[in-house]
């Protein structure tokens, strides 16, 4: 077990630092799901009390019981309020769920002149699922790494509105001199959109391991031989971030993601992209990508061999 406290005050101190530009205006997280994340970390927490809390909203009560109402779960029965639903779940995946519900739901009023959110909505569907493949072949928490991995990028529309021309060029440069995001943007601002989004999350009052997980998701392979972390959640969010995505963060990531298959028996790059898909059709959310992450591995493969 990683002290995901000690770890996030490593890197990011006792306290957040405010990196992100003034202009920035951050949505408000529903109140029932901070009250209900600060009462989830009592012991003696439980389902009763939790869906009370819950049941304030009633959108976040809807989105939690079509969640474990789905087939993905494959339930017998299905929960007819909150409190089913987190004695169905646990508090921990359903702290993660709503979480992640909430900053979904808080940042789709955005709007951004560089990203196609519909695009990046499915990106992050499908780097989160294979994150918890991943994170299942670590023999670690593949809810953490599926919510984390869901986040990672969460500022990312508003960081691109608010300094569009910069990153516009950084789109530009890929063309002929592609870069890692990450180094062009510690080189540009001093801080990289991975730093602020853990220090929003800390704001906010999120669980230490969700925080590092995102703190860490552009660390890459290399997470996965560290000490401490190579055996959690943050190495699988760290594997996922190597996936093809619309802005290009990591040019070479899938050819790394083919050269950790060639390390990594157990790691199958196809099999994994081939459960992402059938897993993102069975979610039913209404988006697709043009060329799917299957597609894009079944190429780069072909071309490799």
């Amino acid at each position: 077990m990683s002290d995901w406290t000690a770890v996030r005050v490593e890197h990011l101190g006792e306290r957040s630092k405010s990196i992100l530009p003034p202009g920035i205006k951050l949505p408000m997280l529903p109140r029932a799901v901070m009250k209900f994340s600060r009462e989830a970390d009592d012991p003696s927490a439980n389902a009763v009390k939790l869906g009370k809390i819950i049941e304030t909203d009633a959108g976040l009560t809807g989105e939690l019981l079509r969640h474990v109402n789905s087939a993905a779960f494959g339930l017998r029965s299905k929960a007819a309020s909150a409190q089913q639903a987190i004695g169905m779940l646990g508090v921990r995946a359903s702290k993660l769920f709503l979480l992640t519900t909430a900053v979904k739901n808080a940042m789709r009023s955005t709007e951004s002149k560089l990203i196609n959110l519909r695009g990046f909505a499915a990106t992050n569907l499908e780097r989160a699922l294979f994150a918890r493949e991943v994170a299942e072949l670590l023999k670690t928490d593949g809810e953490l790494a599926f919510a984390a991995a869901i986040l990672q990028d969460f500022v990312l529309p508003l960081l691109t509105n608010e300094k569009f021309d910069d990153y516009f060029e950084f789109l530009k440069r890929q063309v002929e001199n592609p870069i890692p995001f990450m180094q062009f943007e510690r080189t540009l601002f001093g801080w990289d959109h991975a730093e602020a989004a853990a220090n929003v999350m800390f704001d906010w009052g999120f669980p230490d391991d969700l925080i590092c997980c995102v703190l860490f998701h552009h660390r890459g392979l290399r997470l996965l031989t560290d000490d401490r972390l190579g055996q959690t959640p943050a190495a699988a969010v760290a594997v996922a971030a190597l996936m093809p995505d619309p802005i290009e963060q990591i040019p070479d990531g899938l050819d790394q993601l083919i050269r950790l298959e060639q390390a990594w028996p157990a790691f199958n790059l196809l099999e994994i992209a081939e459960r992402v898909e059938e897993k993102f059709e069975e979610t039913g959310i209404g988006v697709s990508q043009p060329i799917s992450f299957l597609k894009r591995c079944r190429k780069a493969v072909a071309s490799a061999f």
